[in-house]
């Protein structure tokens, strides 16, 4: 395994939504910039493989005849193909038979049922984009209003840049190709806007990502390595999964609690939606854990994160109006994680949301809103998931002692 998922050495972290310094100056690069090193990926240690007593080698197998071999393929290759079907079904949304009718004209015509996977990416094309970035590059995006407005991550529109860079183009899966504004972006979250102007535009709908589950199907499509229109499938892996990415000088740009996904997501993919099997987006894809090749080259493996569409939603509905977002601030500095069992308060800062809640110096927190908390990117990544203005339980260790309080979330500029 990679150091995408080991732990990097620890650092003094800042105050939670108050500070610039980065959580962890040792973490791994975010791939999007550098496809050679993955993102961070917080996980604890797995526990020792029990050992296994010893047990004498098995018999030597014994010699077949061809007719028992002829019919052990054929009941072999019947199971297999029922079990294909089956899982086929489960997965990719009850698929139904293609079948075709005939146009006017003659020519055959295909009918796809509306709720297959074929049926849904035709309904939500036309509101996905490819970015084209001056440098050369690429990357994705997706419509979210009518007037032409288009989510995609801090990193794309940057294009390695701190802010949104000009030079923008954006490509439709016709390929019309439109100059595109930079609006605002956000790289605490590393979500974008950008706009172009022109028609109406058919605007995706988004999903409520709260209501995500472990084991739910979902669709990703971008342009993954500059190939436009690209569709994969999945599943949702893991939710609430902290990841901590880097800009190429080293400091720590982003912190998300992510959905995780096994859907196929590489460089190029970042700023694409990822949706259910309605086509409504849960989220916005944006870091890959990966291994790198003899060439130094990473690639998907399985394990990519994305922005819940809920907190990109709202990120982005601050910088349409305001040009900028605000910070989720909880007030504190963290001291180290105590041992998997929670995460050391080390100081509070002053009339900050975390001091009006009672909490002080010392106290180990223990969850957040009801997530178990271990780490500190954890809890970093939780709190930013939260609006400012939401209130939220956080259970707490003082003096060996057990409690929870309510603590209401306010914005920060940083």
């Amino acid at each position: 395994m990679s150091a995408a998922n080991s732990p990097g050495p620890q650092a003094t972290p800042p105050p939670l939504g108050g500070s610039s310094a980065s959580w962890n100056p040792g973490a791994a690069e975010d791939p999007w910039r550098n496809p050679q090193s993955p993102a961070q990926v917080r996980l604890p240690a797995p526990p020792p493989p029990p050992t296994e007593p010893s047990v004498p080698p098995p018999p030597a197998p014994k010699t077949v005849g061809l007719g028992a071999v002829t019919v052990l393929c054929a009941v072999t290759a019947v199971i297999a193909s029922v079990l294909g079907a089956v899982l086929s079904t489960y997965l990719l949304g009850d698929l139904k038979p293609v079948t075709g009718t005939t146009s006017a004209g003659g020519d055959p015509v295909v009918d796809r049922d509306p709720d297959s996977v074929a049926g849904v990416v035709e309904e939500i094309l036309p509101s996905v984009v490819t970015i084209l970035t001056p440098d050369g590059g690429n990357g994705s995006g997706f419509v979210i209003s009518k007037e032409g407005h288009i989510l995609t991550n801090h990193h794309v529109a940057a294009a390695g840049s701190d802010e949104p860079v000009d030079g923008l183009q954006v490509q439709f899966s016709d390929g019309r190709i439109f100059e595109a504004e930079p609006i605002g972006s956000d790289p605490a979250s590393d979500v974008a806007v950008i706009k172009i102007e022109g028609e109406e535009f058919q605007p995706m709908k988004l999903a409520d990502s709260d209501k995500l589950a472990s084991g739910d199907p979902v669709i990703a499509i971008g342009a993954p390595l500059g190939l436009s229109s690209t569709v994969t499938t999945g599943i949702v892996s893991a939710l609430d999964r902290p990841v901590m990415t880097q800009s190429d000088d080293g400091s720590t740009e982003s912190v998300m609690a992510a959905i995780q996904t096994d859907a196929a997501i590489n460089p190029g993919n970042s700023g694409g939606a990822l949706t259910d099997m309605a086509g409504q987006v849960v989220g916005i894809n944006s870091a890959i854990a990966s291994f790198a090749n003899e060439q130094g080259q990473a690639g998907n493996i399985g394990i990519g994160f994305a922005i819940p569409i809920n907190q990109a939603k709202r990120i982005a509905d601050e910088i349409i109006e305001t040009g900028k977002a605000s910070r989720t601030v909880f007030g504190a500095t963290l001291g180290r994680p105590k041992a998997g069992v929670g995460v050391e308060l080390q100081e509070i800062v002053k009339d900050s949301p975390a001091e009006r809640a009672g909490l002080k110096s010392g106290d180990v927190l223990l969850s957040f809103s009801g997530k178990p908390v271990t780490d500190n990117t954890e809890l970093v990544a939780l709190v930013r998931k939260h609006a400012p203005g939401e209130s939220v339980t956080v259970e707490y260790r003082r003096d060996g002692e057990d409690d929870s309080v309510q603590v209401e979330l306010a914005a920060g500029s940083d």
